[in-house]
């Protein structure tokens, strides 16, 4: 699923992109925020927030039990604008990645 921010003459500002999970364990969907990406023109001017809080909205709509997603250590920018949403750093969980373009 992916959602739009565009400007009044339809030019882009930023998109979201939520891919679906489902957990085993609890029976339900949860929706895995792939992306994120505000213009740079258009950073500092809420577009961010407005395509998370779509986001959010979506979620609930589908019933879904939660969302997650995972940012870089160093993108504080990005910290801050989840955790003033009300997302919690997960300290439980290491993530692991496997590069398969080795070579």
């Amino acid at each position: 699923m992916i959602f739009l921010a565009l400007d009044a003459e339809g030019e882009s500002l930023g998109f979201v992109q939520l891919f679906p999970t489902f957990s085993s364990i609890d029976a339900h969907r949860t929706w895995l925020l792939g992306d994120l990406f505000t213009a740079p023109a258009a950073r500092g001017r809420g577009v961010g927030r407005q395509l998370m809080n779509t986001a959010r909205a979506f979620a609930v709509l589908s019933g879904a039990k939660g969302m997650v997603l995972e940012t870089a250590t160093d993108n504080h920018g990005a910290q801050h604008l989840y955790e003033s949403l009300g997302y919690v750093r997960d300290t439980g969980y290491y993530t692991y990645c496997l590069d398969l373009k080795q070579g």
